[in-house]
C-alpha cells in the first residue's frame, strides 16, 4: 500500500519517516520529496508498506499525530494523474 505522509517536519530524514511506519508493519520504502533546486525538504513523502492492513493501521494512529511538533495528514496515497504533454511556445 502506497501512503501519503504531508504536514512533516522539514528537518524529518526519510530513517525518522521509515520509523514512525514501522511500528505498524514492514516498511518497503519512505521518501521525503526535495525541491531540486535548493535541496530542501518540501514536507511531504510517501512509504510503501507491504500489507494492507498494516497500511490502514498505520493510517489510523498517525493521522493527526504529533511529530517533530508537526501535526502529520497520513492518508491512501492517489494515483499520480497523467500529465499532459508540454506545449513548446517556439
Amino acid at each position: 500500500m502506497n501512503i501519503y505522509a504531508g504536514n512533516l517536519s522539514f528537518n524529518m530524514t526519510e530513517d525518522e519517516l521509515k520509523n514512525q511506519f514501522e511500528q505498524y508493519g514492514e516498511v518497503a520504502s519512505a521518501n521525503i520529496i526535495f525541491d531540486k533546486l535548493n535541496g530542501r525538504s518540501k514536507g511531504f513523502g510517501f512509504v510503501e508498506m507491504t500489507d494492507d492492513a498494516a497500511g490502514e493501521q498505520a493510517i489510523e494512529a498517525l493521522n493527526g499525530a504529533d511529530v517533530q511538533g508537526r501535526k502529520m495528514k497520513v492518508n491512501k496515497a492517489l494515483p499520480k494523474k497523467e500529465s499532459s504533454p508540454r506545449k513548446n511556445w517556439n
